[in-house]
């Protein structure tokens, strides 16, 4: 099974609607590490790593993302698998 790493840059109205909690509620469910967080901006960031298929359906999601969320764009930046999570967090 390939391993892959997806930065995502998600922008809209993503922080406030709990975008955060339902993300690492689905990376749970599909199975990936990484991490999710509010930037400063606006926008909230995910680090998505792991089988590329689980990878796939992590960014599916991402197109509607929490049900409150409204997702504008989103910025896709693959980088190379580093298999240090151990989980999946929110970060703060």
């Amino acid at each position: 099974m390939k391993q892959i790493r997806v930065k995502v840059l998600l922008e809209g109205r993503v922080q406030g609607v709990s975008m955060r909690y339902y993300t690492q509620r689905k990376a749970g469910e599909v199975g990936v590490t990484g991490f999710v967080r509010n930037l400063s901006d606006g926008r909230v960031e995910a680090v998505f790593e792991g089988a590329e298929e689980k990878v796939n359906a992590m960014l599916e999601w991402c197109q509607t993302g929490a049900p409150s969320a409204r997702i504008d764009s989103i910025a896709l930046r693959y980088e190379e698998p580093e298999g240090r999570f151990a989980g999946f967090n929110v970060r703060h």
